[in-house]
């Protein structure tokens, strides 16, 4: 699965939040920050603080995708 914070990235310029300030609100640390700049998984503790701190359900801000490198992989 690929993933995509673009939803995220787009609330977060709607409400003129930047990640520094996603981070205090929510507590996630540096590390996370830079896994969904970099559109890579995080946990969903990292997804759940930030739904707490942003008010949302997490279908707001992520979309996953189906990994195209693994297409077919299933086939035996």
């Amino acid at each position: 699965m690929a993933v995509s914070y673009k939803k995220l990235r787009y609330k977060m310029v709607d409400e003129k939040i930047s990640m520094a300030k996603l981070m205090r609100m929510s507590g996630i640390s540096d590390y996370a920050a830079k896994q969904i700049r970099k559109d890579r998984d995080v946990s969903t503790e990292v997804l759940t603080k930030i739904c707490g701190a942003l008010h949302c359900e997490v279908q707001d801000i992520v979309d996953f995708f189906p990994d195209q490198n693994h297409a077919g992989s299933d086939e035996g």
